[in-house]
């Protein structure tokens, strides 16, 4: 007798494959990290440059007085793709940056620090890892360049679930996890529940794995004067950070999309015209 399939576990893969943020999550005191809407999400994505000047206003006047952008130079805030803030204000910008660029050696053979210009890093204020750990009581603000590539989201899930969750995330392009995360973990600083044993200096999040990280909540409502009319709210200010350092990883995220369909068109068009012309060259052979 010839099995049929199932319609019932049709609907259960089509559901693990289609819905977002799906998981299975063991019971193991695991929090689950839901995904957020992003303008820069999917095959077609771009990022948002309004939020992308929103997010570096909050790292500049928030994040930037522990961590450094070392892979991100002041000129990439003026190319296409990413914030694209005015040339002149980003060499001002450059000149007033706090922590200086150290250069040299000069005519007399020594070590000088100088201002930024736009060919420098963005660097953080601290000039070595045990400078950065002396100052933040033995923990070390990491650099925050390829933070949202460096982190993902976690499912605990069955091993048999994770290929069709795989298969969904191909199937919807889903590369956001880094930013999920990073939008989680600012907004995760929580009241730890009853019972839990926090270690001196620790604060609880609930994404940060273990619970117990050493930054304080670094945002709350109002913590940045917004200048364009967006609700100075922890959401927004977490969502915009997200999305910069998402940019800051992968500044060339819009061209690669954007080059990518250009490809795609260009087979298209290729594989028909070569369609046609093998009917032309064939078709008057008698086969």
């Amino acid at each position: 007798m010839k099995k049929r399939f199932s319609p019932a576990l049709a609907g259960i893969v089509a559901a693990l494959v289609l819905v977002p943020g799906l998981a299975i999550a063991e019971e193991s005191g695991h929090h689950e990290i839901p995904r957020q809407p992003w303008s820069f999400s999917g095959f077609t994505g771009q990022f948002d440059k309004a939020q992308l000047q929103r997010g570096f206003q909050v790292y500049k006047e928030v994040c930037s007085n522990c961590h450094g952008l070392k892979r991100i130079a002041f000129r990439n805030l003026v190319q296409p793709g990413g914030p694209q803030f005015p040339e002149a204000a980003v060499k001002a910008l450059a000149a007033e940056w706090p922590n200086k660029i150290t250069d040299g050696p000069n005519d007399q053979g020594k070590m000088f620090e100088r201002p930024a210009r736009l060919s420098d890093p963005i660097l953080g204020p601290y000039k070595n890892d045990e400078e950065a750990r002396a100052a933040q009581n033995g923990a070390l603000p990491p650099d925050l360049s390829l933070m949202a590539r460096a982190r993902d989201v976690e499912r605990e899930s069955p091993w048999y679930i994770h290929p069709f969750l795989m298969l969904g995330d191909i199937l919807k392009g889903y590369q956001e996890g880094g930013a999920d995360y990073i939008y989680a973990l600012m907004t995760g600083f929580k009241d730890p529940p009853a019972g839990f044993h926090m270690v001196d200096g620790k604060f609880y999040n609930t994404a940060f794995p273990g619970h117990q990280i050493s930054m304080p909540p670094p945002l709350s409502d109002g913590a940045v004067p917004y200048q364009d009319g967006t609700p100075q709210k922890l959401d927004n200010y977490a969502h915009d950070v997200a999305a910069f350092l998402s940019w800051a990883a992968d500044p060339s995220l819009d061209q690669r999309k954007r080059i990518g369909w250009q490809v795609i068109l260009y087979l298209i068009v290729t594989t028909g015209l070569l369609y046609i012309g093998k009917r032309r060259i064939w078709s008057a052979i008698k086969h």
